[in-house]
């Protein structure tokens, strides 16, 4: 929710209403002077982006469930509990969501690793980049090109290839 899917949906939306004007004309519809401000559009996600989260929120603590922030582990004790900051829970069932990060290899593996951010990253770009490379195939990475070539950014994707083609 945070960052991927919902996120990512409101910028490909946003690349689809860029590939709208781009047709207008085609259409008889005149529209000069259409410019895309990413700052607005990045402002707007976020907001939507915590709205859903308060909601979610809500929603659980409705269905009298407790959230516990931590890290947590499971404990050897004979009925299902966990420990999460020193302290112990139990109940008859215990959902521990992991969440998840992408990890980025150190520059003694790929120089310059450290130069490029990680698909979370593209969240909190405070302004649209006039180029970007996109390293990867998969289907973030064609969507994160996708979005940002529509948008206007001069974009290029990476693609390791075993052998030459």
């Amino acid at each position: 929710v945070n960052v991927g899917c919902v996120p990512k949906k409101v910028m490909w939306n946003a690349a689809v209403h860029a590939e709208f004007v781009h047709d207008h004309a085609d259409y008889g519809f005149e529209t000069p002077g259409v410019r895309f401000n990413w700052r607005t559009i990045k402002e707007k996600r976020d907001a939507y982006v915590r709205r859903l989260n308060e909601i979610y929120e809500n929603n659980v603590k409705k269905a009298h469930i407790d959230i516990i922030r931590g890290y947590g582990k499971f404990t050897s004790d004979p009925e299902p509990t966990i420990e999460v900051d020193g302290k112990k829970y139990t109940a008859p069932h215990i959902l521990i969501a992991t969440g998840g990060r992408p990890a980025v290899p150190p520059d003694s593996e790929i120089p310059g690793a450290s130069l490029g951010m990680t698909s979370d990253g593209f969240f909190d770009l405070e302004e649209l980049p006039r180029r970007s490379v996109i390293v990867g195939a998969g289907y973030i990475a064609v969507e994160i090109a996708g979005i940002l070539s529509t948008l206007g950014s001069k974009s290029s994707l990476l693609i390791r290839q075993d052998k030459v083609v």
